[in-house]
């Protein structure tokens, strides 16, 4: 067969090699029957066989008008037969037939007259059962209907992936009329949808026939040239009933509006879920640069490539904040934040350092007017705005910073500063759902931030207050060589009420005493305040430690139901002594040559301030080189050891060659107090000297 004559393929080329036959007159099962100018049956085919029910032995020679006719129908039936014999106009219709088993069908026909090569005459018939032909006819015109009706878009492309036919809805997804799709590739019609990818998806259907269902595909078509569209699209392979593969058929369903939905709930969820680790990580402290350090942690890499942290100097030292028009913005930096090391942390300010910014500044603008300022798209031009400096500006510029957004924070009315965000590697720029959560982050860290500030300027006040109240350096006195320290509380702890005091007597005594006030903060502070006061007055009378206690009850108790424990001492160098009265705080330690430490057995006592209870003087030997340790609760107490555990730490630290009182001091604290300890420390070491002898000059 030449090209010329081989049978043509869907797509209108001529096919290379034989073609498959179809299956429709296999589901149609049309009979064949051949009769003479006598209206004998002289050819019988195997359809007309299961179709009237007789064989070709039983039905050659025949009659047909008495053999597949109803007795009634024979005049009629004859007359058409000799009207297509005389004129050979064909006829068709559908027509009851006699089956063999007695009943009766209706069978579509066609009947036609032959001539042979001898010029004799032949009339043929096509029979097939009517209700099969009509169940295929409706078959087809429900699809052919729901095609052209469906608000789907739907094709079929031929084994080359040539458009055969497409139906309106997609004429109208597409903006191109029928025509215009037939016998031509999707990259013809479609240039900007993914054209290569779907081809490449439409040949793995093809070859493998596993469909590809609701793939989202994302561009533009003449119809909409200017805006993108979603659609899910869904591909087939086509075959007859004999199995021979016809093509491809593609289903497209606009859900341009289900897929913003879809990302915009996406984007509220990716919101929901950075605010909630926001809430769990931001303000697990009260100190100032830990809360902005875990401002900047939530925003890297969840929102931005590099985030800062920066309030208004003025806001950290509690001063008013406000800017005027032309007034440059003096900034502290807390915290910087990279998803990478880059150029641009090298353009960011480093944390404690303090920056000026122009007024002309973006970040000035932002603190200044309490409104978040958005560059979607940065510029050469944009750069000096954003950076501190122009070195900052090039930095920032090789970093590839293409996206910028400033956010203020903002509490109780005031803004304190600015969250700084920064994208160079992520390609998409800020957009509006970034604004809205950079918002929210802001908003509620800048409550966190707050309060940190406003402890942290609390706790430098009491601290502040506290160390004023404490002596700067005990003062020397000849029978004793005296070392002490004060340790505040870790950083995210309130101020405490601690304190010692060493007090000079007549008769070459000493008074050394150390309390600590139970609560913190500045009222501790003024209450250890006056107990100190208290304390240095009532000492030079003379009193009995336990008679002193006593007064320092009373005073304890007048101070807004204040409550304190203390240890007071009087040193008598001359009797080699010490009378020790203790006011329910922790026995001091005395460390003797030659013998291992130990705990003074003293009375407990009750603290100072609950009243009504009677104290005891204990003396106890005090010889020259021997040590007394005085210490707060803050130096020994922990949540992990009980306090026997401890104690017995501190006297294992003191046992050994006697040492430099001062290196002593750095001992204990070093080891015994942590810096995250929630309680502050005072701690005081007192060794006995010789006094020196009457002079003989």
């Amino acid at each position: 067969m030449s090209a010329a004559e081989a049978p043509a393929t869907a797509g209108g080329e001529p096919a290379r090699g034989p073609v498959r036959p179809g299956g429709l007159l296999d589901v149609l099962s049309v009979a064949s029957v051949v009769l003479d100018t006598d209206g004998r049956i002289v050819l019988w085919s195997p359809q007309a066989e299961e179709l009237f029910g007789y064989s070709a032995r039983e039905a050659l020679g025949q009659y047909a008008a008495r053999l597949m006719v109803n007795e009634r129908h024979i005049e009629l039936v004859g007359k058409l037969f000799a009207d297509v014999m005389r004129t050979g106009q064909s006829w068709a219709g559908g027509f009851p037939i006699q089956h063999k088993d007695g009943t009766t069908k209706l069978v579509e026909f066609r009947n036609m007259r032959l001539l042979d090569d001898r010029g004799d005459v032949y009339a043929l018939g096509l029979a097939a059962d009517q209700s099969t032909v009509r169940r295929l006819e409706q078959d087809v015109a429900l699809s052919e209907r729901m095609v052209r009706q469906s608000p789907m878009g739907l094709a079929v492309l031929d084994t080359e992936l040539r458009f055969v036919s497409v139906n309106p809805a997609l004429e109208a997804i597409n903006g191109l009329p029928a025509a215009e799709h037939v016998g031509r590739r999707l990259r013809e019609v479609v240039p900007r949808l993914e054209a290569g990818t779907l081809e490449d998806a439409a040949r793995r259907v093809l070859e493998t026939g596993v469909p590809l269902i609701d793939r989202p595909v994302v561009g533009r078509t003449p119809a909409d040239p200017d805006e993108d569209h979603t659609w899910a699209l869904s591909l087939y392979r086509l075959e007859d009933a004999m199995g021979n593969v016809l093509g491809v058929a593609a289903s497209l369903v606009d859900i341009t509006e289900q897929h913003r939905a879809s990302v915009e709930a996406e984007a509220a969820r990716r919101r929901l879920a950075v605010i909630a680790d926001a809430s769990a990580r931001i303000g697990t402290t009260l100190e100032l640069e830990r809360t902005a350090c875990e401002l900047a942690e939530v925003a890297v890499p969840a929102l931005a490539d590099i985030a800062a942290v920066d309030l208004l100097d003025a806001v950290v030292e509690g001063r008013p904040s406000t800017l005027g028009p032309s007034e440059p913005a003096v900034i502290r930096a807390l915290a910087v934040r990279p998803a990478e090391a880059s150029d641009a942390v090298c353009a960011a300010d480093p944390p404690g350092q303090i920056a000026r910014y122009a007024p002309d500044r973006l970040v000035t603008e932002c603190v200044r007017t309490g409104e978040a300022v958005l560059v979607a798209q940065v510029k050469d031009e944009d750069l000096p705005r954003i950076a501190r400096s122009a070195e900052a500006a090039d930095a920032l510029g090789r970093a590839g910073l293409h996206s910028y957004l400033a956010v203020p924070l903002i509490a109780r009315g005031e803004v304190l500063g600015a969250l700084d965000l920064k994208r160079t590697r992520t390609p998409e720029p800020f957009g509006e759902d970034d604004l809205l959560l950079a918002r929210e982050l802001a908003s509620r860290a800048a409550v966190q931030i707050d309060n940190a500030r406003w402890y942290q300027n609390a706790r430098n006040t009491a601290l502040t207050l506290q160390r004023s109240l404490l002596p700067s350096d005990p003062p020397v006195t000849t029978d004793l060589e005296v070392a002490s320290r004060y340790q505040p509380a870790g950083a995210t702890s309130e101020v405490g009420g601690d304190w010692f005091d060493v007090i000079p007597l007549d008769g070459d005594r000493t008074a050394l005493v150390v309390g600590d006030v139970m609560g913190s903060g500045i009222s501790a502070a003024a209450t250890m305040g006056r107990l100190r006061t208290a304390t240095t007055t009532l000492a030079p009378l003379g009193l009995d430690p336990a008679l002193l206690l006593e007064h320092l009850d009373k005073t304890t108790s007048a101070l807004d139901h204040s409550i304190a424990t203390c240890v007071y001492a009087v040193h008598d160098p001359h009797l080699r002594q010490c009378r020790i009265a203790n006011a329910g705080h922790l026995p001091p330690v005395r460390v003797r040559p030659g013998r291992p430490p130990e705990l003074l057995d003293l009375p407990t006592g009750v603290p100072l301030g609950v009243g009504g209870v009677e104290f005891s003087t204990v003396t106890v030997d005090f010889e020259p080189g021997d040590e007394l340790v005085f210490y707060t609760d803050g130096l020994v107490e922990t949540r992990r050891h009980s306090l026997d555990e401890r104690l017995d730490f501190l006297l294992s630290l003191l046992d050994g060659p006697p040492r430099p009182l001062e290196e002593a001091c750095d001992l204990l604290l070093r080891t015994l107090h942590h810096p995250d300890n929630h309680d502050d420390v005072a701690l005081l070491i007192a060794r006995a000297q010789e006094l020196p002898g009457p002079s003989t000059g």
